[in-house]
């Protein structure tokens, strides 16, 4: 077993009684550790300084220096090197795994929303070093490869027939201006109900073509049977799901249609209307529903009449969930809620930077935080989630077959 046998002059024993405390402590560290390092040189080496031993393995080749850093500032160590076999120290082996602490946990700090100037700040008060902002920053690209492979996983493992789009835009610094990407996000759900993030993208818009490409990038993973797409009415939406998913019915959500409608409506009638909207939706049946529409229809057609005609045009749509049995899948898949919470998660984390410094970075702390909620949500199901349905009976695959086929045949028209 390695022995370390410290000593000190009269003069460093008095520097250490009077200096300052940080200070003392700092040097007697780098003397233990100079010291460890010199007792491991000689085990390794099978012979003290200057000693002739039949057991000696190599050669002294003098030292060299290397930076520690510690909770009480940086020590430099004069680290033994060996001449023909290379020396090696447990103390930076400890420093190397400590450091990969640090990394990871400023990295997750980001994650959770802490800005990475106050990381700057919490790190150098903590371990007495300094990270600066664009040194945080580069230690989050560790991310990337994490990023890639979640959006390259393969999909042909579980089938979604459900799936749940949006998306929702940060400002990006580019070409010396600010500008607005769109960061798209898909959740997929499982014919028992169970839902996860399956994939996410940044494009600059949200053209027909950035839809038409997020979808077909989820296709070439092997996403499949999916048999209902839920989301807003964007036109590009709606468009990019009958060229990509042509079997597949859309269910228009259905806050985002009462917010439509509301919109379009007198103040002195909003809270009327609203209150009979919920009664339409919550309907536990079409037709109930229908002859709420209907009657809806009879009492505002003449003092909210462009809200009427938003509640016409939009109201089948609307309804396509409702051919699901299950009415708890149905209340979770007829509004795009779940998404909605991610993105209000996203915003909050985004509110700390404000601005990104490039796409690439909305595309690593964004799709970050969206892998780790989505890990959140897939914990939480298994852990609470005690019902389990058999969705996708043949008579609701045919159904849903039917809405679709009307919806593209609309959309056609339109």
């Amino acid at each position: 077993m390695t022995q370390v046998n410290l000593t000190l002059s009269h003069e460093e024993v008095l520097q250490v009684l009077t200096g300052n405390r940080d200070e003392a402590i700092k040097f007697l560290l780098e003397r233990i550790l100079n010291e460890v390092m010199k007792a491991e040189s000689e085990e390794q080496l099978g012979a003290a300084r200057h000693e002739r031993t039949e057991d000696r393995q190599d050669y002294r080749n003098g030292t060299r220096e290397r930076e520690l850093n510690t909770r009480i500032g940086t020590l430099t160590l004069q680290v033994p090197r060996h001449r023909n076999e290379p020396f090696h120290t447990m103390v930076f082996e400890n420093y190397k795994r400590s450091e990969a602490s640090l990394i990871a946990t400023m990295v997750q700090m980001v994650i959770a929303g802490v800005s990475t100037r106050k990381v700057e700040k919490v790190v150098e008060t903590l371990c007495g070093t300094s990270f600066s902002k664009s040194t945080v920053s580069e230690l989050c690209k560790t991310l990337d490869s994490e990023i890639k492979a979640f959006n390259e996983k393969p999909l042909v493992a579980e089938r979604y027939p459900f799936l749940m789009v949006d998306a929702t835009y940060f400002k990006v610094r580019e070409e010396h201006r600010i500008k607005s990407k769109a960061f798209m996000v898909a959740i997929g759900f499982r014919d028992d109900g169970t839902r996860e993030v399956i994939g996410f993208d940044v494009f600059d818009t949200e053209e027909n073509y950035s839809w038409l490409s997020f979808f077909n990038k989820l296709k070439h993973r092997g996403l499949s049977g999916v048999k209902m797409v839920i989301s807003d009415a964007h036109k590009s939406i709606r468009k990019a799901i009958a060229d990509t998913l042509p079997e597949a019915a859309w269910q228009r959500c259905q806050v985002h249609l009462e917010r439509n409608i509301l919109d379009a409506t007198p103040i002195r009638y909003k809270e009327g209307l609203k209150v009979e909207l919920r009664n339409m939706f919550n309907a536990i049946s079409i037709e109930e529903a229908e002859r709420i529409k209907d009657a809806i229809i009879s009492d505002y057609q003449d003092v909210a009449k462009t809200a009427i005609e938003i509640l016409e045009a939009g109201f089948w749509d609307s309804m396509t969930a409702m051919t699901i049995r299950h009415q708890d899948i149905r209340v979770m898949l007829r509004t795009s809620n779940v998404v909605e919470r991610l993105n209000r998660e996203l915003k909050r984390r985004s509110d700390v930077i404000q601005i990104f410094p490039n796409a690439e970075s909305v595309m690593r702390l964004m799709g970050a935080v969206t892998i780790e909620y989505s890990d959140c949500q897939s914990s939480y199901q298994r852990i609470y989630s005690e019902k389990r349905y058999k969705i996708m009976e043949p008579t609701l695959t045919k159904e849903l077959s039917l809405i679709a086929e009307r919806q593209h045949h609309d959309l056609l028209v339109a």
